[in-house]
């Protein structure tokens, strides 16, 4: 099995101007041959049947992907409509800035099949392509954000999967998110 760094991926885990809430001490490069050459902890089923999960050890730096929201650091919150790319639509998202999370213990890399990422326009030469990253103190996925669930179901035109909605996923996922949040440095 072939797994390879889509570009999607690449630009949001790897940026050019590199920043503290991204996969660090890594290059692009060095992360798809650790994810070709060593075998993940565990696989997880994805939210649907073209996507997995697989755990592996954090061998870097990187921080957690997310903070709980507390009374003591809920006014470091900040939003705006933002897009994860130039094709698509802003929506309104929102951060920490200002606070420094743990290192995170995992890496739960997000595959999507090479037939799925065809679908969606983003051919490529493997058989997995990494589509996403969570980093994690726990070897388990966190809730996919309800804004993503949302533009799944609105299909590839929107950048989404075209996967409908699971509404008792969209509940946990809203839960989760209630109470936690991104950062960026």
């Amino acid at each position: 099995m072939k797994i390879e760094l889509t570009p999607f991926a690449r630009a949001r885990l790897f940026p050019d101007q590199g920043r503290g809430n991204t996969i660090q001490d890594c290059t692009p490069e060095e992360f798809e041959r650790h994810l070709n050459e060593q075998p993940p902890l565990k696989v997880l089923d994805g939210y649907a049947p073209f996507c997995k999960l697989h755990v592996h050890r954090n061998w870097t730096s990187t921080r957690c992907l997310t903070v709980p929201i507390t009374d003591g650091n809920r006014h470091l919150l900040r939003s705006a409509y933002e897009a994860r790319s130039k094709k698509e639509l802003p929506v309104l998202v929102r951060w920490f800035e200002g606070v420094e999370p743990p290192v995170a213990e995992y890496f739960v890399v997000i595959l999507y099949s090479a037939e799925q990422l065809q679908k969606e326009g983003q051919p490529i030469q493997g058989d997995w392509g990494v589509v996403g990253c969570l980093y994690t103190l726990e070897p388990e996925e966190i809730p996919m954000a309800p804004i993503t669930m949302m533009r799944n179901a609105l299909g590839v035109e929107e950048g989404g999967s075209g996967v409908p909605i699971d509404r008792e996923a969209y509940r946990r996922s809203v839960e989760f998110w209630d109470n936690n949040a991104n950062w960026r440095p």
